[in-house]
């Protein structure tokens, strides 16, 4: 039975700064300088790092140049207590990448995975699937998602069957494109779906007019890639120095500022930003520690990006 907004509170009051992350902080030991938020995954009640890593570009051979800097990226992440990690088979090689480092690390059982489906009939589907297992390895995914809706009706049938059977502990479906944004809101309707994956990112909020609020009330989390808006939000601010209000949430860089606003949104948000460096991935998980900024926050932070934003000058509100 999913979490009630009730419940969701009264746990995050309990989580939000103070829930540690030792417990799944067991490589060697190991715990972050401060704890993590923690988000509650409605449908589940499970508590995972507010903070997730994105791996679209974890590509190469064996002896690519950049597999040993992926690695390290890798271990920085889950050793400052960074635990969700998604993937695709639609992203070249990256689930046999990061498969090979997680065995090389031994954290496989250590993080929480999730990847995708993306073809249309059942058939190919399952093959799709069992591709994923074999080269990500374990008995079972955290999550598996229907990538851009593709066969969603279809592969949604496959994927319910194998949550039952305790492959999948969630399901969900992924955009990352406003023109499947009224298609996927009918789906999460329709169906009883644990996570929606969408775009969104303090200077492109259009998830946020409908997909956030309808996951919010039907107790769906929510995943969200490109939360920089693909890099144009750096862009924007180029050399700027931090506003004063940045203080006021513990950011110390323009990405913490960035996630932190994502972070804070109503419902179950956790961020994904796509990483492959390690000092990235050392700010990016620094998002996750310290306070968020409330809805008053927030709309200064809008006021503030918006005139940097070429595609937002003029507009007003959420979209």
């Amino acid at each position: 039975m999913k979490l009630s907004r009730r419940d969701l509170l009264k746990l995050g009051a309990g989580a939000g700064l103070t829930a540690a992350v030792g417990g799944l902080n067991r490589l060697h030991g190991q715990r972050p300088q401060q704890a993590l938020q923690m988000k509650t995954i409605q449908s589940s009640g499970q508590q995972v790092p507010a903070i997730g890593i994105g791996c679209r570009n974890f590509r190469g051979g064996p002896d690519s140049k950049e597999i040993p800097v992926f690695r390290d990226t890798f271990e920085t992440f889950h050793r400052l207590g960074g635990r969700v990690v998604d993937t695709s088979p639609n992203y070249g090689n990256s689930e046999e990448v990061i498969g090979r480092i997680m065995r090389e690390l031994e954290i496989r059982d250590d993080l929480w995975l999730a990847t995708k489906v993306d073809r249309e009939d059942e058939a190919s589907g399952v093959q799709r699937m069992d591709e994923s297992f074999e080269k990500l390895g374990g008995d079972h995914f955290d999550l598996m998602q229907v990538h851009n809706l593709r066969g969603v009706e279809v592969q949604l049938e496959t994927m319910k069957a194998w949550k039952e059977q305790g492959r999948f502990r969630h399901i969900g479906v992924t955009t990352s494109s406003a023109r499947q944004y009224e298609a996927l809101a009918e789906i999460m309707r329709r169906h009883d779906l644990d996570f929606v994956q969408v775009n969104f990112a303090l200077g492109t909020r259009g998830s946020a007019e409908t997909l956030l609020p309808l996951a919010e009330d039907r107790g769906i989390a929510v995943l969200v890639n490109l939360p920089f808006g693909r890099g144009r939000m750096f862009e924007a601010v180029g050399d700027r120095a931090l506003p004063d209000w940045a203080a006021d949430i513990d950011a110390q860089s323009w990405a913490q500022v960035f996630l932190k606003y994502v972070m804070a949104q109503p419902g179950t948000v956790i961020p994904i930003p796509g990483t492959t460096k390690p000092h990235h991935a050392e700010d990016n998980v620094g998002a996750a520690m310290g306070r968020l900024p409330d809805a008053n926050l927030r709309r200064e932070m809008e006021r503030f990006i918006d005139p940097l934003m070429p595609e937002r000058r003029g507009r007003r509100g959420r979209g």
